[in-house]
């Protein structure tokens, strides 16, 4: 995939002064870490000892497209087996996958996006026979990727066109196998006007969740108001405050999460590095999780490339050469032991809440399982800087979200005092 390299400014309307829109505010529903992981790839072979190192990071799933056009190459007749070989191969390490239902098939309107009432059955078809092919698995189906930019949508985007593929899509998967979960619409960005126009037609009636890729080129954290709009806005439509066309709702007061279901950051982007790279892995999953995300897709999990000067090349968590024997078959990145790092540290944990500490700019979250409590610190201020976190008698262990131990700290009578940086500190006993 090629993914938007500049990132559009969104007005985020009311929603701002709205006190619900803090950033943390406390989950209604809290997902442990790290079922909730995962990594966009581009293959369906596996290299040996590839699937392993996305296990060993924390991954429990990968985002891969399940493209029309290689499993249809005879109308009516179709062959998952390249799909049976991915699955085989995630079972054995427990990852699980979402599948991207996507793109044209030359045996329908020269390979064009479907938009057509005979293409969009063909698709629909296709689409249901794959989930019947998969049933029970546990895979997650996806209705398309970034329908809302002229790549994925030639030769320009069309809102209609694509709803009017969403509904036949979700009345098949209804009708035929209504237990598989079908998610949508993988929008490039967080397109509102695009949305509303999903919602307006009713497709929250067939969508388990709504998935966007929230690419931005500031601080991850500035997600939190975008989320808050988007969750208000799918509360609206299903609640039934807004018209839509479709009054066929199955379960109308069911909740309905947000799904990130690509966003990264190159480690050649400018002003940003491998190391940057990976701090800002840590803090995009913990912005993540702060607000009610239950799977974040990390794109990518393997660099494309080798060029130093194109970005599109350096989105991944470990090096583009394959290294046969080695126990990791792929150099690591710095943002790869971040992954490990965040898994390990707060694995079964789940988020509790925000601790204020002065600064608006200033991160502390506290996680909890049981009765213990971890924390994650950090700062987007550009200034590293000490700050007091309220914390009981005693001593606690520093570690860098890259997995380094970084010392330990003693608690006073209140408080701890430590630096944070815009790379992120893990906190514990």
């Amino acid at each position: 995939m090629i993914l938007p390299l500049v990132f559009l400014i969104t007005t985020l309307g009311g929603c701002t002064a709205d006190s619900d829109c803090k950033f943390g505010s406390t989950p209604a529903q809290a997902s442990a870490i790290p079922p909730g992981l995962g990594v966009n790839i581009h293959f369906t072979d596996p290299r040996p000892g590839e699937v392993k190192m996305i296990a060993d990071a924390g991954f429990r799933w990968v985002r891969m497209d399940f493209k029309w056009d290689i499993t249809e190459r005879e109308r009516g007749r179709y062959d998952f087996s390249e799909y049976d070989r991915l699955i085989k191969a995630l079972d054995e390490y427990k990852v699980k996958a979402l599948f991207i239902l996507d793109y044209g098939n030359p045996l329908y309107d020269h390979d064009a996006p479907p938009r057509t009432a005979e293409t969009r059955q063909a698709f629909a078809r296709w689409a249901v026979a794959a989930a019947k092919h998969f049933s029970n698995r546990g895979v997650i189906w996806e209705i398309y990727n970034e329908p809302n930019i002229s790549m994925f949508w030639p030769p320009r985007p069309n809102v209609s066109e694509y709803v009017e593929l969403a509904l036949a899509v979700g009345r098949a998967f209804r009708s035929e196998v209504p237990n598989e979960k079908l998610i949508g619409p993988a929008l490039s960005e967080i397109e509102f006007s695009f949305l509303e126009d999903c919602f307006k037609a009713g497709l929250l009636d067939y969508w388990s969740a709504v998935s966007v890729h929230p690419y931005r080129h500031d601080d991850p954290e500035t997600v939190a108001l975008d989320y808050c709009r988007l969750r208000k806005l799918i509360q609206r439509y299903r609640s039934g405050t807004e018209g839509r066309s479709s009054t066929n709702s199955i379960l109308p007061e069911r909740q309905i999460p947000i799904i990130s279901g690509e966003w990264g950051y190159s480690s050649a982007l400018r002003n940003l590095t491998e190391e940057k790279q990976g701090a800002l892995f840590a803090r995009e999953m913990l912005t993540n999780l702060a607000n009610e995300i239950p799977i974040s897709i990390w794109y990518d999990w393997r660099d494309d490339g080798s060029d130093p000067k194109d970005p599109e090349h350096h989105y991944g968590l470990v090096r583009n050469a394959y290294q046969s024997g080695r126990d990791q078959v792929y150099e690591p990145k710095p943002a790869y032991r971040a992954a490990q790092t965040f898994s390990e540290y707060f694995n079964g944990y789940v988020f509790d809440h925000r601790l204020p500490v002065g600064r608006d700019d200033d991160y502390v979250l506290v996680f909890g399982k049981g009765v213990d409590r971890r924390l994650a610190a950090w700062t987007t201020s550009a200034t590293a800087h000490r700050i007091n976190i309220p914390m009981n008698q005693g001593e606690f262990k520093v570690t860098r979200h890259t997995g380094e131990n970084a010392g330990s700290v003693a608690a006073g009578q209140t408080d701890i005092s430590i630096e944070v940086s815009t790379a992120p500190v893990y906190i514990g006993r």
